[in-house]
């Protein structure tokens, strides 16, 4: 089981903490640290300072670490042209030297569209649909060649498509609740599909069907890697856990219960749940990113637990 760092900057974070988050994620061994992409906060926060982007947080983080993978828990496909987000998410991959797994969505919070001036487009899943056809493409085309498309919402003409990632292929993520179109898109376009915040019955559904889906498509379903997002809450006792889910204003019994947290032993039992349904890899949603000692628990005494099944 692969475990991986997530955060949620929109909710208050310069990008120095997420550096120093970042940086420990590296030293203590987790397999990325992978952001939101979000330019208003949510829930009974302020968000100060202020929202950062999740593409230039990425670009300093790829010269500011060596080894562990960068990401995004998704991409918004409103927020930027899929020309333009090709071009920044290659730039991004060679400036870290091929670390880069690439999230996109369709953008959902309207609120946050609203307040910076950014188009909300009724139709998102077409719309995603040809950004993924859009980024892949560009990417895919040998150099000297060029590229066009002729779609429904975005046409490119003679592109040179360029720069190239630094990887041969930069991993795509796809993920979500949809039962149709969401599975019908990982299978066509990703490396990994994920689904967030579900439970191990509700994650084996709609891993089965992905695989269904890819298969449909000629595709072997081990070809994807299946992973979850899941917030994490873990104490050495009962008061630790207690004392990190006030900090984040979550109750432990909803933690719990929708979450991962308890003692090292009890979050490693409820992952190996999650692995018995098919899951390869846990996105840890940590949300006080001041408490780095969380981030070294887990890593100390969950991590062997679940690196070891």
């Amino acid at each position: 089981m692969d475990l991986r760092i997530f955060t949620e900057p929109q909710q208050g974070a310069t990008y120095d903490t997420l550096l120093r988050v970042a940086q420990a994620a590296e030293e203590l061994n987790y397999g990325a640290f992978f952001r939101s992409d979000h330019y208003l906060h949510m829930g009974n926060v302020d968000g100060l300072p202020g929202p950062t982007d999740a593409w230039v947080t990425l670009a300093g983080l790829a010269r500011e670490t060596k080894r562990i993978r960068l990401g995004t828990l998704m991409t918004a496909g409103t927020f930027r042209l899929p020309g333009v987000l090709a071009i920044q998410v290659a730039q991004v991959d060679q400036m870290s030297g091929g670390r880069v797994d690439f999230g996109l969505g369709s953008g959902w919070y309207a609120e946050e569209h609203a307040a910076y001036g950014i188009p909300f487009p009724k139709e998102k899943f077409g719309r995603l649909e040809e950004q993924l056809e859009i980024i892949t493409g560009l990417w895919n085309t040998p150099v000297g060649d060029r590229y066009s498309f002729d779609g429904t919402y975005y046409q490119l003409t003679d592109s040179p498509a360029l720069p190239k990632p630094a990887q041969p292929r930069i991993p795509v993520l796809v993920g979500g609740h949809g039962t149709k179109r969401t599975p019908a898109i990982a299978a066509r376009y990703a490396d990994e599909f994920n689904i967030p915040f579900a439970s191990p019955e509700d994650s084996e559904r709609q891993f089965a069907r992905v695989r269904a889906a890819a298969e449909e498509r000629g595709r072997k379903a081990s070809e994807l890697v299946y992973s979850n997002a899941l917030v994490a809450c873990v104490g050495k006792d009962d008061a630790e856990v207690a004392r990190r889910a006030e900090a984040i204003g979550r109750s432990v019994e909803d933690l719990r219960e929708n979450g991962l947290a308890g003692s090292p032993n009890e979050v490693a039992e409820k992952i190996g749940k999650f692995e018995s349904v098919g899951s390869q890899r846990i996105y840890l949603q940590i949300l006080d990113l001041s408490d780095l000692d969380h981030l070294e628990l887990i890593a100390d005494k969950v991590m062997p637990q679940v690196s070891t099944r």
